[in-house]
């Protein structure tokens, strides 16, 4: 077989693209340089396209080898036909039935190697026909009189708390998740260290705070070494010594305190998960061990009152991860390291977009029945009233950029969505969560059907809508009753900026917006007013 075409169909096999339409509209064939990087990145023993046929024979003989697939959904509970070697499936709960079973109890289930996930089709909804109103922040900005140099947890509550005054039920915050505060601090929200913890910094230490009058920006660093001065002298709480999970973290952060933030340089027993005392930082571990336990602990008496009050709160769950976290070192199985995720060319970017954090193998992911994804749902979907997906389009396929390519040189990379939908719907019901899916730019097809179908809430955003009134109408075409409607989301200006079209120039000015394009812009934004 010729090498070129052996290549696109073991990329084909593997769910990598080999042409794709980006985000201005041009077909894009892909180099084979990012298909023989990428499929190497999946697993594939190919580093150079003359590899390509000894490759395709083994992905498909390893193929052929599975008795069934890695994972398998039963809609409703409903299993599919399936080629069963064992008698006896295991469900969730540790109960043995047969494998003849159709119908199963909504959960995690295992048979011969495969995860069977019984998930109802259609996500959580709250009782009854409801038309309700809230208000969205980044929890950091929002500060207060009494507050520390970022905003914390019992801010959040007195702006729940008027918006409730207000008539509105809802208040929702960009990702609270654990971030790198120092040495040099890196607080993008949407660049955790993990998606399995939560951040340190929005603790409510009322009595050991600092008049924040004289910070004028947010200051991640200071509110960082704010919350460690007061929890210095905080013993370690029994329960979180029984936490593995949670002991591990504590680890790894104590280990690149002493080591260093990037993993990959450890020494190699540390790199591979093995740590020892000499590799730990024990101030820094008893540190995080604290502030975990105390942050959970606010947020589920949060929750309570919340409830109590009928109030909901909206969490966002980040696409990613930052590479050097603890996620990607914990789980190296999952992680496509030497790989960015991104987005092509558009509109908005027409560089195109590195995201700067590595994907989850999708195979891999499979093979470990999705058991992680299933744990950062839940993370948050036990606390949340709205969990709202990040990126949706990325449970049907992700944008890879190898390391040292351009970000025009990058591909997609197909996931398995059905699975994905799944845990969403089933972590929604267990959590009674509703959820929003992000389906703002470059959405295929599928995201369009899977949403409705899944009873997601779609996004409509006002701000991406044409108010040229070239259709005969003063205004743009209403939100559907599918979609949660907004004026602005934390990639867009404000809204009263945006009217006043204070960002044209800025878009001018970092190479977004061409300056011949900009006076037609202003002239169609003016007509908003």
């Amino acid at each position: 077989m010729d090498e070129l075409k052996a290549l696109r169909s073991l990329a084909t096999e593997l769910g990598v693209h080999t042409r794709y339409t980006d985000g201005l509209g041009k077909r894009i064939t892909v180099v084979p340089e990012t298909l023989v990087r990428v499929c190497a990145a999946l697993g594939a023993p190919i580093t150079r396209v003359s590899d390509a046929s000894r490759a395709l024979q083994a992905h498909r003989a390893a193929k052929a080898a599975q008795p069934l697939p890695p994972v398998v959904v039963a809609w409703d509970g409903i299993l599919p036909p399936l080629a069963l070697t064992h008698a006896e499936m295991r469900l969730e709960t540790g109960e043995r039935v047969p494998a003849g079973a159709r119908s199963l109890p909504m959960g995690y289930h295992r048979i011969d190697g495969c995860t069977i996930i019984a998930a109802p089709v259609e996500a959580w909804r709250r009782p009854g026909s409801h038309r309700s109103w809230g208000v969205g922040t980044h929890l950091a900005a929002l500060r207060s009189r009494r507050s520390r140099s970022l905003g914390d947890l019992r801010d959040l509550e007195s702006l729940y708390r008027w918006v409730r005054e207000q008539g509105g039920d809802l208040v929702t915050v960009l990702p609270i998740l654990p971030t790198f505060n120092s040495d040099p601090p890196d607080p993008s929200p949407y660049s955790p260290v993990s998606r399995l913890f939560w951040s340190e910094l929005i603790l409510d230490l009322e009595g050991a705070h600092r008049p924040a009058g004289d910070v004028t920006a947010l200051d991640v660093t200071r509110g960082d070494a704010e919350v460690r001065a007061a929890l210095a002298q905080h013993p370690v709480p029994d329960t979180a010594l029984q936490d593995g999970e949670l002991v591990r973290y504590a680890h790894f952060r104590g280990a690149q305190k002493r080591l260093g933030r990037n993993w990959r340089n450890w020494p190699a027993s540390a790199r591979a998960g093995r740590l020892g005392v000499e590799h730990l930082d024990a101030e820094e571990e008893r540190y995080h061990l604290v502030a975990q336990t105390l942050v959970r602990r606010q947020l589920h008496d949060l929750r309570e009152r919340l409830d109590r009050d009928g109030m909901r709160l909206g969490l966002d769950l980040a696409v990613g991860v930052h590479p050097d976290g603890y996620d990607p070192w914990s789980r190296q199985e999952l992680f496509g390291d030497g790989m960015s995720v991104g987005a092509p060319p558009d509109p908005g970017f027409p560089s195109g977009q590195d995201w700067g954090f590595s994907p989850v193998l999708p195979e891999a992911s499979r093979r470990e029945g999705h058991r992680y994804l299933a744990a950062s749902i839940a993370h948050q979907a036990r606390l949340a009233g709205v969990l709202r997906v990040d990126h949706i389009m990325a449970w049907t396929r992700l944008y890879w950029i190898p390391h040292g390519m351009g970000l025009h040189e990058g591909t997609y990379v197909s996931y398995p969505a059905e699975e994905l939908f799944a845990i969403l719907t089933l972590e929604s019901h267990r959590h009674h969560c509703e959820v929003v899916g992000e389906n703002l730019g470059n959405v295929p097809p599928e995201i369009d059907e899977a949403l409705p179908r899944h009873r997601i809430w779609g996004m409509y955003l006002a701000q991406f809508q044409d108010w040229s009134g070239k259709d005969g109408g003063d205004f743009p075409a209403p939100p559907t009753d599918r979609d949660v409607a907004l004026i602005g989301t934390h990639d867009t200006p404000t809204f009263a900026g945006w009217l006043a079209g204070n960002d044209i120039g800025e878009r001018v000015r970092y190479g977004l917006l061409a300056e011949q394009t900009a006076p037609h812009v202003r002239q169609e934004r003016s007509q908003t007013g």
